[in-house]
C-alpha cells in the first residue's frame, strides 16, 4: 500500500516554482556561458566571507547554533533594532514557508499579485490557503489594490515584493507606509525586500520594526553573493518573531553559512563594490537591449526586465534561443509582463557574451514566432 497522503497533498500537482539552470544544462548537454537568469550575484561574496566559511568548515561536524545568536545580534546592530526583532532562516523561501505555516489554515485567504514570486504561492497552496490574485498595474504590483482586497476580504496575509521581481520597479517606503494605514485589522503584510541593497534609499520603509502590521524579509542571496548558502532573515515585532519558535526548524541553519553571513555584514566595502558593479551592469544590459531595438525597464534590482515588443510566445522563444547560444535568462510567467525577458546583472565577460548572442537569438525568435 502507498502512504496515506492527506487529501490536500493528493489534490496538489507535483511541481517546482522554478526549473534550475543545472537542470537546463543537463538537458542541453552543455553548461551556460553566461548564467543570467537566477538573479544571483555573479560578483561573488567577499573574500573575507570565503575565509570565514572555510574556517567554519573545520567544525562542520557540529550543528549550527540553533538560535543564530551571533548573527542575530550583528543584524540587530546593523539595523539598529533589538535581537528580539530578528529571525534567521533558510533564505527568504524558507521564511515564507514559516510565515504561511504560522498563520494560514486550510481555507484562509491570502492576497498576492498574479505573476509575482511563485514560491510564496507554492507555500500557500501547500498549507491549503486560498490565493486571491490581482493584476499588475503599469508593470508593478498594484499596492493600493492589494491592500484594499486584503482589507475587504479579511485576508490573513498580503504579499508585496519591494523592489519587485520580476519587473524590477519599486514603491517608495512612504507609499507603503501610507497604504498600511488602510490595511484591515488582523492582516499581516509580508514585505519581501530581497533586493533592498540595490534599491534607492527612498524604497526603505520608514516605520519602526515594532509595527505589527508588517514583517520584512531580507536575504544574503543577492547583493551579498551567498545564494548557495541559503540564509535569510526577517525583521518584525518581537511577539511575532517569538511565535516562529513554535514551528521553525531550529537546527535548519548551516553552520558555515552562519559564519559567512556574519563576515559579509562586517565587510561593507565589498558590498559597496558589488552595488556599484550591479549598477554598471544594469546600464550595460540597457545599452545592449536598446541597441537591438528593445526597451529596458527601469530597475532597482540586480536584473533588468527587457520588453521585446511582442507577447509571451516571443519571450518564450527568446529564452530558448538565448539558451541555445549559451545564455541563461528567465521571463515573467503572466501576461502582459510575459512580453519581457529578465536578464540578471553580470560581469564584463557575461555582458560580452550577451551582446554577441542577443542579435541572432532575437532574429531566430522572431522567425520562429512568425511561423
Amino acid at each position: 500500500m502507498p502512504p496515506r497522503y492527506t487529501p490536500l497533498v493528493d489534490s496538489l500537482p507535483a511541481t517546482v516554482p522554478f526549473i534550475g539552470p543545472e537542470t537546463l544544462e543537463r538537458e542541453r548537454g552543455a553548461g551556460f556561458d553566461a548564467r543570467l537568469g537566477a538573479n544571483e550575484s555573479v560578483f561573488g561574496p567577499s573574500p573575507k566571507v570565503l575565509e570565514a566559511m572555510r574556517a567554519a568548515d573545520a567544525e562542520i561536524w557540529k550543528y549550527g547554533d540553533s538560535t543564530s545568536y551571533d548573527l542575530r545580534h550583528a543584524l540587530a546592530e546593523h539595523h539598529r533594532v533589538a535581537p528580539e526583532n530578528i529571525l534567521v532562516g533558510e533564505g527568504i523561501d524558507g521564511l515564507l514557508g514559516y510565515v504561511v505555516r504560522l498563520v494560514v489554515a486550510p481555507g484562509d485567504r491570502v492576497v498576492t499579485s498574479s505573476g509575482a514570486y511563485p514560491t510564496f504561492n507554492y507555500h500557500v497552496n501547500g498549507h491549503g490557503g486560498v490565493l486571491d490574485f490581482l493584476a499588475y498595474r503599469d508593470d508593478r504590483e498594484d499596492l493600493p489594490a492589494l491592500v484594499a482586497r486584503a482589507t475587504d476580504t479579511g485576508a490573513k496575509l498580503v504579499y508585496l515584493a519591494n523592489p519587485d521581481n520580476p519587473m524590477g520597479g519599486y514603491w517608495s517606503g512612504a507609499e507603503i507606509a501610507a497604504a498600511l494605514d488602510d490595511l484591515g485589522d488582523g492582516t499581516l503584510m509580508v514585505l519581501d525586500e530581497a533586493y533592498a541593497e540595490t534599491a534607492p534609499e527612498d524604497a526603505a520603509l520608514p516605520l519602526p520594526v515594532t509595527d505589527e502590521r508588517v514583517i520584512r524579509m531580507r536575504t544574503f542571496s543577492k547583493a551579498y553573493g551567498l545564494a548557495g548558502a541559503r540564509i535569510g532573515y526577517a525583521l518584525g515585532a518581537a511577539p511575532l518573531i517569538r511565535a516562529f519558535e513554535k514551528i521553525r526548524n531550529h537546527f535548519g541553519m548551516n553552520r558555515s553559512a552562519q559564519a559567512g553571513a556574519l563576515a559579509a555584514l562586517a565587510d561593507p566595502q565589498h558590498l559597496a563594490w558589488v552595488i556599484d558593479s550591479v549598477a554598471r551592469s544594469r546600464d550595460e544590459i540597457a545599452r545592449i537591449a536598446a541597441g537591438n531595438g528593445l526597451t529596458p525597464l527601469p530597475s532597482a534590482t540586480n536584473f533588468v526586465a527587457v520588453d521585446l515588443g511582442g507577447d509571451g510566445d516571443l519571450a518564450r522563444a527568446m529564452v530558448t534561443e538565448l539558451g541555445a547560444r549559451g545564455v541563461f535568462v528567465r521571463m515573467p510567467f503572466v501576461a502582459p509582463q510575459d512580453r519581457c525577458i529578465r536578464i540578471s546583472c553580470g560581469t564584463e565577460a557575461d555582458m560580452r557574451v550577451l551582446d554577441e548572442a542577443l542579435p541572432p537569438a532575437l532574429a531566430a525568435a522572431r522567425e520562429k514566432v512568425a511561423g
